[in-house]
């Protein structure tokens, strides 16, 4: 069921920028923001890292039922709240996704 102001967000090149914001880690609650969803983290870092990796260790099996590929992306991001080289790789992927829809020059 979608909602009509959902609607109204993808119509206009404004809203589209606000709404694309919202993907990633609020720094300031300490929440993982996946669009209209937000999941609370584990404030101990070691948490943290266990469930990022617990999420990628999951998502390399997931050809089984109940575990599946999503669940890779999603730990890399919870790592990248802890881990430099995670952080910069997920940064350098927001900048060329965003970059891919541009007309060059």
């Amino acid at each position: 069921m979608t909602n009509v102001n959902d609607r109204e967000e993808t119509r206009g090149g404004g809203k589209r920028k606000a709404r694309a914001v919202r993907f990633g880690i609020d720094h300031a609650s300490g929440r993982l923001v996946l669009g209209s969803f937000s999941i609370g983290m584990p404030r101990s870092r070691i948490a943290r890292m266990g469930l990022g990796m617990a999420l990628i260790f999951c998502g390399l099996l997931g050809f089984l039922p109940i575990l599946g590929f999503w669940m890779l992306p999603l730990g890399f991001l919870v790592l990248s709240h802890d881990l430099p080289f995670a952080r910069r790789l997920r940064r350098r992927l927001a900048v060329w996704w965003h970059r891919r829809g541009k007309p060059a020059g």
